[in-house]
């Protein structure tokens, strides 16, 4: 069962807070599974090495079907699309509209939610979801909307 839910809400651009989490995450030594679709997973790849020029946050893709080498399982974060194996259960940060599949598993879990009005009531729901199961929430609102 996770012990934990932050919800980072009113987040006004996804992958430039999630790339700025994951730096966080990679100096804090901690591993992190990125859970999205596929073409935002493929964005927040390509954002992690050109978002700071100066820095480099260790990441490797991982696809269904993919088996990742023994040399990548050291890297701290993982952008895994839905139906991958995931390669641990530390932290999960989720940038889908739902809940990912087997996410009970992982200690803590990151909800990414951005201002736009989908994303807004699918986070919701994810809310309520963790809320009526009792799972502790915890709330960092970003900007003024949240």
């Amino acid at each position: 069962m996770t012990a934990e839910v932050a919800f980072h809400t009113g987040v006004e651009d996804k992958l430039a807070h999630t790339c700025r989490l994951l730096r966080k995450a990679y100096r804090q030594g901690a591993r992190v599974v990125v859970s999205g679709a596929p073409p935002l997973l493929q964005r927040l790849d390509q954002a992690l090495w050109t978002f700071e020029p100066q820095e480099f946050v260790p990441h490797v893709r991982l696809r269904p079907g993919e088996r990742p080498a023994q040399a990548q399982g050291r890297t701290p974060i993982w952008l895994v699309e839905p139906g991958a194996a995931m390669p641990h259960h530390e932290v999960l940060v989720n940038l889908g509209p739902e809940r990912v599949e087997g996410d009970e598993q992982f200690a803590r879990i990151i909800e990414i939610v951005s201002r736009e009005p989908e994303d807004l009531a699918a986070g919701r729901r994810r809310w309520k979801l963790y809320e009526s199961q009792g799972v502790h929430i915890t709330h960092h609102a970003q900007g003024a909307a949240s």
